[in-house]
């Protein structure tokens, strides 16, 4: 092979991996926007993605417990995709996400991610910037290619949320059977964090049909994979918040971990999907105490244990001008904390019209929400009932 062709093979492989990270798109170039060369080695993609919800709630906000109905834009994205050249890419988006939510409209656009890729090879490669931390399955399956409406709360870290700050490594080895991800980000700051130290996340990850290359996961391949995958991950930030907030005493350390599964089987009767994980965070009982010494920004979400099961059909041929696709799924969560309020079950049923596949769809889903204990006075944390008509556009 001639350095030319070395170095073209090494641009796909940027290219590649630049279109799986975070899988913000879709297999290939069909979700692609148009695309435009630089120079002899730099490209650059353009895309937008948008996504309309129509929800009801049996319940208008914490204080009113009148049914709500608001239509708003979910997600609202501008995406740059690139690469400098054979080794360097970059990736770029803007959002407006839940613009309209509430009656609250003309939100304010920021960058949902900023992150330069350099790829040494398919087994050593780096991320550095804003992106999605590599802890949960679920909150790295792209939100533009779910099996359900959308992620579970129990998915999302309690510190960062879905993204964070730092630099990642990650690799493939043995055919992309085996992936690594190892990752240190800011993860909780502020003045009432004891010690400003990095968040460390470690996950790794075994296909034993075809593998999952991609830093990001698909929530369903719609039947053009087998797919098998295994995962575990540990999540870790020493000295995160105080035991006596008001004292600054008893600094206390936050613990993750998580395993999980993905299943997906095309046959000529349809398409099985099947994922499940379980997740455990813990702050070493940092929000047991006496409730006047409980750090107040400290989220309940630092404490708990929970898990998801989920699974899809999707039919073999067409009914109409598109494809369906029927899918349910159960998340369970219990706090450890001195109140019983935020213990709760999630059980939802949906389903996918693929008109274009993920570029054109539309989604229903019915979600019924049981908390162990009602609270008193928080109308979102007492049961209630939801009701989602979703629709998906992407360019």
């Amino acid at each position: 092979m001639t350095k030319k062709e070395v170095r073209g093979a090494r641009a796909r492989v940027g290219r590649l991996a630049a279109l799986g990270v975070l899988g913000a798109m879709a297999a290939g170039s069909a979700q692609a926007g148009p695309t435009f060369q630089v120079g002899d080695e730099g490209s650059l993609t353009l895309n937008y993605e948008l996504q309309i919800w129509s929800q009801f709630k049996d319940f208008r906000s914490n204080e009113h417990d009148g049914e709500s109905y608001d239509t708003f834009l979910r997600r609202n994205r501008i995406t740059v995709t690139g690469q400098y050249n054979d080794y360097v890419g970059f990736y770029a988006q803007i959002e407006a996400g839940n613009d309209s939510k509430y009656g609250n409209d003309d939100r304010n656009t920021f960058f949902r991610d900023a992150y330069v890729t350099f790829d040494w090879s398919d087994s050593v490669r780096f991320i550095a910037g804003r992106f999605k931390n590599t802890f949960t399955r679920e909150n790295l399956e792209a939100c533009f290619e779910p099996l359900t409406l959308d992620r579970g709360l129990i998915s999302y870290s309690p510190f960062g949320g879905t993204r964070d700050t730092g630099i990642a490594m990650w690799g493939n080895l043995a055919d992309a059977k085996f992936q690594y991800r190892v990752m240190l980000a800011d993860g909780r700051e502020g003045d009432e964090v004891p010690k400003d130290n990095p968040r460390m996340t470690a996950r790794v990850h075994y296909s034993l049909f075809d593998p999952e290359f991609s830093y990001g996961y698909r929530g369903t391949y719609l039947g053009t994979q087998k797919v098998l995958t295994i995962g575990a991950a540990v999540d870790h930030q020493a000295d995160v918040a105080y035991a006596n907030y008001l004292g600054r005493e008893d600094a206390k350390s936050y613990t993750a971990w998580t395993t999980d599964v993905f299943f997906e089987y095309p046959t000529d009767a349809g398409t099985v999907t099947l994922s499940g994980a379980y997740m455990d965070y813990s702050v070493d009982g940092a929000l047991k105490g006496d409730p006047m010494l409980i750090d107040p920004d400290l989220t309940p979400a630092a404490d708990q244990k929970g898990y998801y099961v989920k699974g899809g059909y999707l039919f073999p041929d067409k009914i109409g001008i598109g494809r369906l696709q029927l899918f349910a799924r159960y998340e369970h969560a219990d706090y450890d904390r001195n109140d019983p309020y935020y213990d709760y079950d999630i059980a939802s049923v949906g389903a996918n019209y693929y008109i274009s596949g993920q570029q054109l769809k539309f989604t229903a889903e019915y979600s019924d929400v049981k908390y162990d204990e009602q609270h008193p006075t928080l109308n979102s944390l007492r049961d209630y009932k939801q009701a989602t008509l979703g629709f998906q556009m992407l360019f």
